[in-house]
């Protein structure tokens, strides 16, 4: 008799347990009906486990993964092993609103779940317990660490000024661009350019007015460049763009079109209204240039000839072999 009360005693923490436990508890049997739907599931879906005893969990939630779902549990019948699942291979299996307090930002319950054998007396598994876990507190902090390695990665690779790749990580894609090139033989550009007597306007109207010209001629840089081609601020008032799948003709009438996008904007500054060219050296990439280096000086040496033709203008690598 004592024993039978013993066992009856434990039988009510047990459940007490199975009710008050911080965790979603859902018992199914071998057709995915459900047995045991605990407080947690309650209070969270806004239904009762008297509603929902022997219903089909797929018929209560058809939206749920079934082909992926069923799998896991039937192998957790057949094979009498746990089966897991974590927030970050799927945010949730059940689509709970989130009421944390410090997440709030967050619409959706995280959720890890287990899937757990249950045996009968004879040792085999006629019922399985779903385990969800709320995990949105973890899986909030860590959304929050990798945006904001993403955001200092982002930084690290630009420049604050203009926005614009820094020459660090434009050098990057310089390499890599070379390289891409003596693989698939496609045409690539470089143009190298600067702001016309750039000392003039720091000297004369000092160097917010100079970062303001500067962050301008990036806009209108942003404005024209495609989706596929590398543009960033080389130094000071020099830019750098590689234009990838052109050939140098092609390349002349981007450069003229930008140089005369450039020339024909106001920077308007306080009470003042500044305008400025620009200077530009084109390179295509051929294989008789040896590495990044002479792929830069030859756009280098462009542009020198380009300033000394009088500045405001264009000037093509080949045609300073002549």
């Amino acid at each position: 008799m004592s024993n039978n009360a013993f066992d009856m005693t434990d039988f009510h923490w047990l459940i007490d347990m199975i009710q008050s436990v911080d965790a979603g508890l859902i018992v199914l049997n071998s057709k995915y009906e459900i047995n045991v739907w605990n407080t947690f599931m309650e209070n969270h879906s806004a239904r009762s486990s008297e509603s929902i005893r022997d219903s089909s969990i797929f018929d209560l939630y058809p939206e749920l993964k079934l082909n992926w779902l069923k799998k896991k549990i039937d192998s957790v019948f057949q094979l009498n092993n746990r089966a897991f699942s974590s927030w970050e291979q799927r945010p949730y299996l059940f689509k709970f609103n989130n009421y944390r307090p410090i997440t709030g930002s967050e619409p959706y319950m995280y959720q890890n779940i287990s899937i757990v054998p249950l045996n009968s007396i004879d040792g085999n598994v006629d019922r399985v317990c779903i385990i969800i876990y709320d995990v949105t507190d973890i899986a909030s902090q860590r959304k929050e660490l990798q945006n904001v390695n993403i955001e200092l990665k982002k930084l690290s690779r630009t420049d604050a000024l203009t926005g614009l790749t820094n020459r660090g990580h434009w050098e990057e894609c310089l390499n890599l661009e070379y390289k891409r090139f003596h693989r698939d033989k496609i045409p690539r550009v470089l143009i190298m350019f600067d702001i016309d007597h750039f000392k003039n306007v720091n000297d004369t109207h000092g160097h917010p007015a100079g970062d303001e010209v500067i962050k301008d001629v990036a806009n209108i840089l942003t404005d024209n460049q495609r989706g596929t081609d590398f543009s960033g601020r080389y130094g000071g008032e020099e830019f750098v763009i590689i234009l990838t799948n052109v050939t140098e003709q092609s390349a002349l009438i981007f450069s003229e079109r930008l140089r005369k996008s450039i020339e024909k904007s106001v920077v308007k500054y306080d009470d003042l209204e500044l305008k400025v060219t620009v200077s530009l050296g084109i390179s295509e990439l051929d294989d008789s240039c040896n590495d990044t280096d002479e792929w830069l000086k030859r756009a280098d040496d462009a542009l020198y000839t380009a300033k000394g033709l009088g500045r405001n203008n264009s000037v093509l690598y080949s045609q300073t072999k002549h």
